[in-house]
């Protein structure tokens, strides 16, 4: 498997834990900071600017997928131009235009898509008003409109593990159609799931893939995500 090509989004729980996780995945992995958990916008770009300051990949994001956070999102990267931004697919398009204005070209983008149940249908209505309304269009119109602004990634999510993988490989496939070179499967991946997830992924031509594995290799009693968990989901796709 081309394991470069693969890199983890993780939480962690602080700096010193961020660290180790980033020794340890040798920079092949993006740490999460959720937005939601901060009472301001400053507080938020305070905190990621610590793990920033600490040489850590950040990945900018909402919080329990709570797409009214879209536009602390924004802000929030705005200010601290990290490697990685999660988005909201109606609000990508800004999010990223608002990057390209302050000159930062760097910054991975990704638009939130939400499976069908249908393979080759997507919902695309995951912002705060637009998940209320839940209709479905082609996999191709998606990665189509993504394309047309300039969106590097999807994130997919729920894929609910192994569950969706036909409905990964028909998104992964149009969104490689279309140029977009970044997948992000997200939603119930563990040790098990997380190589066929990948490999789908790059059979359709994806260039990487960033499973996203977050509160289920978090220890509950200390809040540190488990150091070997991490080592065995990248011993997963490796082996």
């Amino acid at each position: 498997m081309r394991t470069t090509n693969i890199r983890l989004n993780v939480l962690a729980k602080d700096v010193e834990n961020a660290m180790q996780i980033n020794t340890l995945a040798q920079g092949r992995v993006l740490i999460g900071v959720m937005v939601k958990g901060f009472a301001t916008v400053e507080a938020a770009v305070q905190a990621v600017q610590q793990y920033q300051q600490a040489g850590i990949p950040v990945s900018v994001g909402l919080g329990a997928g709570d797409p009214a956070q879209w536009k602390k999102v924004a802000q929030v990267a705005i200010q601290t131009k990290p490697d990685h931004v999660n988005q909201v697919f109606p609000a990508a398009g800004y999010t990223l235009g608002a990057l390209q204005a302050i000159g930062n070209s760097h910054t991975l983008v990704n638009a939130l898509i939400t499976p069908s149940n249908q393979a080759g249908k997507v919902q695309v209505t995951t912002g705060p008003v637009s998940e209320k309304v839940g209709e479905v269009l082609s996999c191709e119109a998606a990665a189509a409109m993504l394309a047309e602004i300039g969106v590097h990634s999807v994130k997919f999510y729920p894929v609910n593990g192994m569950e969706k993988l036909d409905e990964i490989k028909a998104m992964a496939s149009a969104a490689v159609r279309f140029g977009i070179p970044v997948f992000e499967p997200t939603g119930g991946i563990d040790a098990t799931s997380i190589r066929p997830i990948v490999e789908v992924c790059l059979e359709a031509g994806v260039q990487q893939v960033i499973p996203h594995i977050y509160t289920s290799i978090v220890d509950k009693t200390t809040g540190l995500t488990r150091l070997e968990q991490v080592e065995e989901l990248l011993a997963a796709v490796d082996s």
